[in-house]
């Protein structure tokens, strides 16, 4: 039996523009093979760069392409974080984000997240205790919950900033993935005193594969930036660069992300169909974009024992607490960007069925 996973955030293989991607690769290689082929340079493929640059309204000397938007976030917190600087991170927040944190010894505070992004008014009771160096925020259709930041609270954030002298990372790897209702502009385009850097990626709209991120930011923090990563790498990619920027230059990622979109809100409404049939305990708020949801079960569900249930039934998700510090023992993330609708009715009927084999009330 196939196992039906909801663990992974990343699309489907036929949701993927492989054609326009061959047409991509070999007009990078037509076009410019030496540029393609060469070590290149730390800031990135150049014509890449300056697409960043324009599409942001930004000197191009504020953009750094990257290995993935995970290099991107590396990088950062090497330059900005020391071993007990403290960080504001969302509660729950991207589990990778942890690790990289807890490696460098961050004294990290998890603030509350809402249905509506991460709780203002919590901050402003932790900002009266804490003096953090960085706050780190996922804005649109945030990794794990779904949760979108509304444009009243980034307003908020960035006064915030300001007020306590903090940098904000606006890391917004799923920003073009808006399946319905209107785009909120960025935090990165409306701060006028340099409090925030803006990382995103290519993972997600052109395929996982790819391995193309950037940061857009204070020309002075970018040129330190690239200093980090001469020495890391001399330089990223740039076969996948000059791909990545010839699907984008000639149109091919308007198709691609307009396909992506279309699928997911059809898994999406698989997922709140199935959920609500199924396990009309669970308490979620559906997402309008991007590729996770997030799931509050009956507090007497112990989802790591669940975790154990579901895949003896071939059903994977990742539990809550993998991406809190404490707490979250009834909570987890469902990613629905890779599988089918028709596997997501399965898997959802199975994951009920892993919940009621646990015996607890509901």
């Amino acid at each position: 039996m196939a196992t039906i996973s909801f663990a992974r955030g990343a699309p489907s293989l036929d949701i993927v523009d492989v054609e326009g991607l061959k047409k991509a690769a070999n007009l990078a290689f037509e076009k410019d093979p030496a540029g393609a082929t060469a070590y290149g340079t730390s800031v990135g493929y150049v014509p890449l760069r300056k697409w960043i640059a324009e599409k942001h309204g930004v000197e191009v000397e504020q953009v750094l392409v990257t290995n993935g938007s995970m290099q991107a976030d590396a990088f950062l917190f090497e330059l900005l974080v020391q071993a007990g600087d403290a960080v504001i991170v969302e509660s729950p927040t991207y589990d990778r984000t942890l690790l990289n944190l807890r490696n460098r010894g961050a004294d990290i505070h998890m603030v509350d997240l809402e249905t509506d992004g991460i709780s203002t008014d919590a901050l402003e009771t932790t900002l009266k205790t804490v003096s953090p160096k960085l706050a780190h925020i996922i804005p649109n259709f945030q990794n794990p919950a779904g949760y979108t930041l509304s444009a009243e609270k980034r307003k908020r954030l960035l006064e915030l900033a300001v007020e306590h002298d903090f940098t904000i990372f606006e890391d917004d790897p799923y920003v073009d993935i808006r399946f319905e209702g209107d785009s909120i502009d960025s935090m990165f385009s409306q701060d006028t005193a340099g409090r925030v850097v803006y990382a995103s990626s290519f993972s997600k709209t052109v395929c996982p594969g790819i391995r193309v991120g950037y940061l857009v930011g204070p020309q002075a923090l970018i040129k330190q930036i690239q200093t980090i990563a001469t020495n890391t790498y001399i330089s990223p990619n740039m076969v996948s660069q000059a791909i990545v920027y010839q699907f984008a230059s000639t149109g091919g990622m308007d198709g691609a992300i307009a396909t992506v979109k279309t699928a997911l809100k059809a898994r999406r409404d698989a997922v709140v169909n199935a959920l609500t049939r199924e396990l009309p305990e669970a308490k979620f708020a559906a997402p309008s974009g991007g590729y996770f949801m997030w799931v509050e079960l009956p507090e007497a569900v112990d989802v790591a024992e669940l975790e154990k249930a579901a895949a003896e039934r071939d059903v994977l998700f990742v539990k809550g607490t993998d991406f809190l510090l404490e707490g979250g023992s009834n909570t987890l993330r469902l990613a629905f960007s890779g599988v089918t609708p028709e596997q997501i009715d399965e898997g959802i009927t199975k994951l009920a069925e892993a919940v009621r084999s646990l015996g607890v009330a509901a």
